[in-house]
């Protein structure tokens, strides 16, 4: 069920919150895991090059509306903190429509230009008849995959964070038997891996939606939820569209990154590919504590309690910084070592270029750690300008760093890349939130709007709950 995160402990809700989060975020990881390891062991380098090299362009697509869900679960979490059932099922109605329109649209154009693309980014010879056999399946599927995530983001926007975990564990399950029975049984080829992932995602969203349904009073939706108001479908655009493109400027760096590996030939690809598993693995608790702040966040925005947001960031910033200087140590000792789950047979040259991959990025990961908090807690007060101004920056010091750096260091420029990107993005968002908690207690100086840096409409609205309150 779901959980009022707007009294108690704001540390002690944000850990309880993300526990189970992280556990299915673990799980959830497990798909894409599942088919490296598998696809690696059982097909050879070239496949696990071929599944490695669309993991870019799977992010620029799918991020768009993955991210959109995510940004119409903060007018959820806004709104379930305020206690407002029926403007929360209306929210709810509003949402579905514009993710059915929205999966609709993209997988029509993703899956007819899917070869396209993969020429595009300059995909290398031998492996792009199997990377085109395991993406197109994957676009064809995007309905499945945003349908699931944007049900979980809207259990975790009013506090559940339990339910996603325990359909992700069944599911990740199924995914991997699959795996083998598609891979192998069925000799389907990396294809096989696709569909597995797919097929999976769905059981998935069936599950959501029957628990839903049948457990989950509030968001239920009734005949009278489903509105044409369009001023509720501009604030949730306002917010929700915003939230993807964040998430494909993002997209849109790693996949300079993929041309650039591409160029670099299949070796980089394959030590690239290993390389960011384990990085993703281990970086998730940042992530999850990310998804956790802009849940309190907007919970307790809705609520209008501005100084529990204020101690909520610097509770989980402290976490988050101590994690990741941790994960940056282990990574630069073992790193090399938990690539090699992910490698076939060893291969030395891939491995030694996972551990330049580690060796150079180790210092930087508390940079990705206020990236991956910050950022979402500002999302989760509404504040849609200021990540988008953080994920351009990033953008372009990405591209920057993969397309000219790579020409005079090879795989470790394209490397180099990540860090300089980690850092364009924090510059924006430290002074973001900085000034934003200020605005929140205390009436606003016109300096302080502009350094703010688009916290204008956060105070504008914290104000609207002000007198809402005191009406109350």
């Amino acid at each position: 069920m779901g959980r009022d995160m707007t009294s108690g402990n704001p540390l002690k809700l944000i850990v309880l919150f993300s526990l189970p989060m992280l556990l299915g975020n673990v799980f959830q990881q497990f798909y894409s895991m599942a088919d490296t390891f598998i696809v690696s062991q059982t097909l050879g380098m070239d496949a696990l090059a071929a599944v490695g090299s669309v993991g870019s362009i799977m992010f620029l697509i799918l991020g768009l509306a993955i991210g959109l869900t995510a940004g119409l679960a903060v007018i959820t979490a806004q709104r379930f903190g305020k206690k407002d059932e029926k403007a929360l099922r209306r929210s709810l109605g509003v949402s579905l429509i514009i993710v059915v329109i929205i999966s609709i649209i993209l997988t029509i154009a993703a899956t007819l230009n899917t070869r396209n693309i993969l020429e595009l980014m300059q995909t290398p010879p031998e492996i792009i008849d199997d990377a085109y056999d395991y993406l197109v399946v994957i676009f064809a599927g995007i309905g499945a995959t945003v349908m699931f995530n944007y049900l979980s983001n809207v259990l975790r926007a009013i506090g559940d964070s339990r339910t996603p975990l325990l359909f992700l564990i069944v599911t990740s399950i199924l995914n991997i038997i699959l795996d083998y029975t598609f891979i192998l049984g069925f000799d389907m080829n990396v294809a096989g891996a696709g569909y597995a992932t797919v097929i999976s995602q769905l059981i998935a969203s069936v599950l959501c939606l029957i628990y839903i349904k049948k457990r989950v009073r509030i968001l239920r939706i009734k005949r009278s939820d489903w509105t044409k108001d369009w001023a509720e479908y501009k604030e949730h655009l306002r917010i929700g569209l915003p939230y993807g493109f964040q998430y494909s400027i993002i997209a849109i760096g790693s996949v300079a990154i993929q041309i650039t590996l591409n160029q670099l030939g299949a070796l980089s690809v394959a030590a690239y590919t290993a390389s960011i598993k384990i990085e993703q693995l281990l970086t998730m608790p940042l992530q999850t504590m990310g998804v956790a702040m802009s849940t309190f966040v907007a919970q307790n925005f809705g609520a209008g309690e501005f100084s529990r947001i204020k101690q909520g960031i610097k509770s989980g910033m402290s976490i988050t910084l101590v994690y990741a200087a941790s994960i940056g140590v282990i990574l630069l000792f073992f790193g090399r070592y938990l690539a090699g789950f992910f490698v076939e047979d060893g291969n030395p040259e891939v491995l030694a270029l996972s551990e330049r991959f580690f060796t150079i990025q180790w210092p930087f990961y508390m940079l990705l750690a206020l990236v991956l908090v910050l950022r979402p807690s500002i999302q989760g007060l509404g504040n849609s300008f200021v990540p988008t101004v953080a994920g351009v920056l990033e953008l372009v010091a990405r591209v920057i760093g993969a397309l000219i750096l790579s020409e005079y260091f090879g795989f470790s420029g394209a490397v180099m890349s990540n860090p300089l990107a980690w850092f364009a993005a924090t510059v924006p968002l430290v002074v973001s939130v900085y000034y934003t908690l200020k605005i929140l207690e205390k009436e606003p100086t016109k300096k302080d709007l502009m350094l703010s840096l688009g916290s204008k409409t956060v105070y504008q609205q914290s104000k609207t709950l002000r007198k809402e309150c005191a009406c109350s």
